[in-house]
């Protein structure tokens, strides 16, 4: 079971990946994936499309989606599982977190262009598959297309990152507010990446226990942006909160993306798999 080869958590164009849900569907697929899930940022519009093309693919599926929190003063993803996602509670509060967005957006071109860039909102534009979901990712891609910076991790490093040119902080939705969500419409709510936030001990600590406390239920040990170190850390993590275990590359772009769709390593055997608990809520192909 732990070493089923699940991908849940990629994007696509739907929020700030580049490739189609079916074309994620087809390269999941190919890249031998057992068990896949789209999980765009605040949105469930492409997942009717994932799952009919991860079906007619033969490839298992799970509803997915990725939401943006603020807990202690950072900024945390919260990734959900298996839930319905015509959901009415869960739809409306994915529609007021994506509703901050271009207000944002406007805020760091204005910045950008205080900083000698000008006309960078309508640039991002023509990277958004879904205006509501304009973010950083879009103008980093402008600015390489321009060629302000040689690639994106140019300018994360340079711009749009607090202190930097561009950027603006967004107020999202809260940890509880995002568990609730996701649980009331039958899923299992997941933190992203834990490796990637800036946290003391102390903070990480009362992530996962606030986490707990809302109903959370599981924790990504293995994701495209951790280290080996990572992967012991946050298995050991889950043991302790009792947390499930769940995997998932991050996937947002053939030319951005570290970790291919399928690439990552099993977990270890001794975690307990998001995807035992969903068993129920599995997609199937007839």
């Amino acid at each position: 079971m732990n070493h089923l080869n699940a991908d849940l958590h990629c994007h696509s164009s739907v929020s700030d990946g580049t490739l189609s849900p079916e074309a994620l569907a087809a390269r999941a697929k190919a890249n031998g994936v057992q068990l896949w899930a789209l999980t765009d940022h605040d949105e469930v519009g492409g997942q009717q499309r994932a799952r009919e093309a991860a079906l007619a693919l033969g490839l298992p599926y799970l509803t997915g989606t990725e939401i943006s929190v603020t807990f202690a003063g950072e900024t945390v993803h919260i990734v959900g599982l298996g839930f319905d996602p015509e959901d009415a509670t869960l739809v409306e509060g994915l529609r007021r977190t994506r509703g901050g967005r271009e207000l944002r957006a406007r805020e760091m071109a204005d910045d950008l262009a205080r900083a000698g860039i000008p006309g960078a909102y309508e640039g991002a534009l023509k990277y958004v598959g879904n205006p509501d979901l304009i973010s950083r990712t879009h103008f980093a891609r402008y600015l390489v297309e321009i060629g302000v910076c040689r690639d994106t991790q140019e300018v994360f490093r340079n711009y749009l990152t607090e202190g930097r040119p561009g950027y603006v902080p967004h107020r999202w939705a809260t940890l509880g507010d995002a568990v609730r969500w996701i649980t009331g419409a039958g899923g299992i709510a997941v933190i992203a990446h834990p490796g990637r936030y800036k946290f003391t001990a102390n903070e990480e600590y009362a992530l996962f226990s606030e986490f707990k406390e809302h109903g959370g239920r599981g924790v990504e040990v293995v994701t495209g942006s951790h280290s080996s170190q990572d992967y012991v850390k946050y298995a050991d993590a889950a043991r302790e909160f009792g947390l499930l275990a769940s995997r998932g590359s991050d996937f947002h772009s053939p030319c951005e993306s570290h970790t291919d769709l399928g690439a990552l390593p099993p977990l270890a055997g001794h975690l307990s798999p998001v995807w035992a608990a969903l068993e129920d809520r599995i997609h199937r192909p007839a």
